[in-house]
């Protein structure tokens, strides 16, 4: 762990101190910038992102469900984490890396993103970015609730708690620096939709229209916008909702014995996609020296899962882990046999995409979005 310490002038020890002073900076300058990846993607010249900053749910969480005993939706355990470093559970949702990790790696900032409740965080982590993502979140305050996982107004308490250890670190002025040039990702919905309103369907009963609870979803998505904008924030992409009525465990419950596309689970992320779409470009407007900036990763996920061939992959509508068709978190264990080769798979378990759809998902989006926010 970096150690940050406060030294107190001494006119009996002027040298030594000075000395002391030089080799401190030193080491942390040293240990920060071996810590840093090579660059994927070119930043232009006097722009910088010094760090990337996480909300959402399992598709980013990179752990800080892990110590949260009362929520199954926990992945601390094998074989999740299998192909990751050292070959360790994390609490990642995949098979290894998950989106977080691969954004802070494709910009040469560090090579993982940890989360941010882990008790072993180190300070010198915090001014490059942290996670405060957490599985089964969702824009509905009742998503999480259901789960028994961080909200998006408890991940919104945990970004100014990191505020503020922030400001304990690096001081005010950077502090305002890299708030207002961070990487701010926003990634919600999955859980709310497949799960909230049409699993459970909790809240089909206030909202028998889909497009009405839609813009529930989005009127919590734009208060939470506000509120990290009024933090400082400058820098947002926000992910739009995946093609749910694709994914295996929804054709499993949803798509009869055929386990066939569940359509009117896709039409409705389509619509709130829309939504999402126009309501970014009405706050892009009304928040002054802002950059938010829908982030569609829908049409690219689906051409992967549809045409999966073309990618090299051999099964599109299973996961590697058990059957592939229902076992996630909890049914996907270390009793759970495993497919042969996750590389010839696009998803690790029923819900989520393997370490290498992920990798050819976020690199062309990077590509594509990155200079709307410089």
């Amino acid at each position: 762990m970096l150690l940050f310490m406060k030294l107190s002038p001494s006119s009996s020890s002027c040298s030594p101190c000075s000395l002391f002073r030089f080799i401190l900076l030193f080491t942390i300058t040293v240990l920060i910038v071996c810590g840093k990846t090579r660059a994927v993607v070119k930043l232009p010249p006097n722009v910088s992102v010094p760090a990337v900053l996480v909300f959402g749910d399992s598709i980013m969480d990179t752990g800080n469900n892990n110590n949260n005993l009362a929520t199954t939706a926990r992945c601390n355990y094998p074989p999740y984490g299998k192909d990751f470093k050292g070959g360790i559970p994390t609490g990642r949702f995949s098979n290894g890396k998950v989106p977080s990790d691969l954004i802070v790696e494709e910009l040469g900032i560090k090579e993982f993103l940890p989360p941010f409740v882990d008790s072993n965080l180190e300070a010198g982590e915090l001014a490059t970015g942290v996670c405060f993502a957490s599985g089964g979140a969702g824009y509905d305050p009742l998503t999480a609730q259901s789960s028994l996982t961080i909200s998006l107004s408890g991940q919104l308490d945990l970004f100014r708690e990191y505020v503020g250890k922030l400001k304990g670190v690096v001081g005010e002025e950077r502090s305002k620096f890299i708030l207002k040039n961070t990487l701010y990702i926003v990634v919600l919905g999955s859980n709310d939709i497949s799960n909230t309103y049409f699993l459970t369907r909790v809240r089909q009963l206030q909202y028998p229209d889909f497009s009405a609870y839609a813009d529930f979803m989005l009127s919590s998505a734009s208060i939470f916008l506000k509120e990290i904008y009024g933090e400082g924030a400058r820098r947002i992409a926000v992910f739009s909702v995946p093609p749910l009525g694709y994914l295996p465990s929804q054709r499993t419950i949803g798509g009869g014995i055929q386990r066939n596309v569940v359509v009117k689970i896709n039409d409705a992320v389509r619509i709130f996609n829309a939504k999402l779409s126009k309501q970014l470009d009405s706050l892009n407007q009304n928040f002054q020296d802002s950059k938010i900036v829908y982030i569609d990763v829908y049409n690219p996920l689906l051409d992967i899962i549809v045409n999966y061939q073309k990618y090299g992959y051999k099964v599109g509508d299973r996961g590697c882990c058990g059957t592939g068709t229902i076992e996630v978190v909890l049914l996907c264990n270390r009793f759970t046999p495993l497919c042969p080769n996750d590389l010839e798979y696009v998803f690790w378990d029923s819900f989520h995409p393997t370490e290498s759809v992920y990798k050819k998902l976020i690199s062309p989006v990077i590509a594509k979005y990155l200079n709307k926010f410089l």
